[in-house]
Formats: C-alpha cells, structure tokens, sequence
C-alpha cells in the first residue's frame, strides 16, 4: 500500500458506487423495497461492509456529525450527486429515541422520536441500520429493525425511529429532499 491511505469515508463511497449503478434507473417504492432487502439486505456483504463503515465514519466524526437538535439526532450529507455517484446524494442520520436533545436517558424507554417533517421529489432509497439490538426506523411498510425502506416519489413523513438508536444512510436520486413542506 502506499503512502496515502483510503479514508473511511472514502472506503464508503467507492462501496456504494456499483450498488448506485444498479439502482440508478429504479423508482423508489414497496416492490423495490422489497428487491433491497432481498438483494442487499442485513444478511449480504454489502449491508455488513457498508454498516461497518457508516458506523465507523460515526465513531471517527464525518458521519451524522451534525447536530440537528441535540445529539440524539444528528446527520450530515456525505456526498452530493454527481456523476460518481449516478446523481444520487448519500446522507447519514442518527436517531436515538433513548436520549434528549442534552443526551440524557429519557424518562420512558418505549417512546419513539420524530425528526423533521420531509418529502421526496423523487422516492429515497434508505439503508436502516441499527446502533441498539432493538432500534427501529419507521418505513412505509412498517418498522424496520435491519435492511431497507424505499419511500416513493411524492411521498412525505415524519422520520421516526423507536428502541434506541439508528442510522439512517439514504440515497436521493438528485439529491432531492424538500424540508419547506407542512405537514398533511
């Protein structure tokens, strides 16, 4: 190896390239959701090599590192779209629904937390990894512990998670996300 060393960041980005090549003309939405998990869901190397990253970029601080209110709830934009990336963006969120916005525990454990209302011009392709054996993020389709939710385009919602903490590692084709929406 030489000198220069890949970052982890760097490590991420070149393992999620062919993946975005082989989502790039997919639309986000229940049957492609279910393709996710099939194809490169918790028991694929991909989802292990890319939740190792992502959780180390979290440790080492490029990934999540934005605190949106406080740090239970945190994300930061990892790549905008460009041609590398197919035109998708990758951004990182980390939700824990066991502390407050000053890290304390909160009171009851089974509550879950709501992030800022969203939608997607164009559907959104979500890798759901938890941090906590029982976190979950809310997908379309239910609570996911592991794996992928694919909203669809037009498609608006509160992200929520439940049980701890979880990353939310989401592709946007066009790095497409409005937060300048009331909710329905």
């Amino acid at each position: 190896m030489n000198s220069q060393t890949i970052s982890t960041r760097d490590e991420l980005l070149a393992r999620c390239v062919p993946f975005l090549n082989e989502v790039k003309d997919m639309t986000a939405g229940s049957e492609v959701e279910a393709w996710l998990n099939e194809h490169y869901g918790p028991g694929s190397d991909f989802y292990r090599d890319v939740s190792r990253l992502i959780r180390l970029g979290v440790q080492e601080g490029w990934a999540a590192n934005i605190e949106i209110e406080g740090r239970h709830y945190r994300r930061s934009r990892i790549a905008e779209p460009s041609v590398d990336t197919y035109w998708f963006s990758v951004t990182a969120v980390y939700m824990n629904s066991r502390m407050d916005a000053q890290g304390a525990p909160r009171r009851t454990m089974e509550d879950s937390f709501r992030g800022d209302y969203h939608s997607h011009p164009y559907g959104e392709f979500n890798m759901v990894i938890p941090m906590d054996d029982s976190a979950a993020l809310a997908g379309p389709n239910g609570w996911c512990h592991a794996g992928w939710t694919a909203p669809g385009p037009g498609s608006a919602h509160y992200p929520e998670a439940r049980g701890g903490a979880v990353i939310a590692l989401f592709f946007l084709p066009a790095g497409r996300i409005a937060y300048d929406i009331e909710p329905k």
